[in-house]
């Protein structure tokens, strides 16, 4: 199985360009935060290729710009050309799908705030909210709940 799910910040506006067919393609970086801290206590980033076709790959150029929260799902590509006659390997993300986690103008404000170093450390979005995990998910549901047996899937 090859899936890969990430959530990030793009590091500079996406490139757009075409196919000799008129296929778009586009390409752009996302860092995406580490879940632990280096030996000095700060966080890291991983700054990860990624490349979308045809009708996504003209709405992300269109949509999102440098420093935009987005969620990618797509499968990792390895390839690799010759370059004045050495070898260069390449790793990819192909985007299945990109969901744009924030407006275009809440990312621009955000990048007017922000330093450059600050891309790589913020990936939490304004929108998001989080629940305690302690909260009583079924507490407006009553005393109890009624389920057939025609209600259950197996």
């Amino acid at each position: 199985m090859n899936r890969v799910e990430l959530i990030g910040r793009i590091t500079k506006d996406p490139e757009l360009r075409y196919t000799s067919a008129n296929v778009a393609t586009c390409r752009f970086t996302l860092a995406v935060n580490r879940n632990f801290s280096n030996q000095n206590g700060e966080r890291e980033a991983d700054f990860i290729n990624i490349v979308a076709w045809r009708n996504q790959a003209e709405n992300i150029k269109k949509y999102v710009s440098k420093g935009s929260l987005v969620a990618v799902e797509g499968r990792i590509q390895t390839g690799s050309y010759d370059r004045d006659g050495q070898r260069v390997y390449t790793t990819d993300v192909i985007a299945d799908n990109v969901q744009f986690l924030e407006s275009k103008s809440q990312s621009q404000t955000r990048q007017t705030e922000m330093t450059p170093a600050d891309f790589a450390n913020d990936t939490k979005s304004d929108n998001v909210q989080t629940t305690d995990i302690n909260e009583e998910v079924f507490a407006d549901f009553g005393d109890s709940i009624e389920i057939s047996d025609d209600d259950i899937a197996f």
